[in-house]
């Protein structure tokens, strides 16, 4: 299963708030881009504790 680009997502957002003429859009915007960034630190955080749980299986 591919896995979302979440870092993307958050960036699409950024430029959304950039743009944004309504302040209660521009902060849902950053909200969004925190929300994405999170998700971005968590997704590097498991893929990089499973290289580490596999890679001594593989010996390497």
């Amino acid at each position: 299963m591919s896995q979302p680009d979440y870092r993307a997502l958050a960036a699409k957002c950024r430029a959304e708030a950039e743009l944004a003429t309504l302040e209660n859009v521009r902060e849902r915007c950053l909200r969004a881009e925190a929300a994405w960034l999170d998700m971005a630190v968590r997704q590097e955080r498991v893929v990089n504790s499973r290289a580490a749980r596999v890679a001594p299986a593989l010996g390497q």
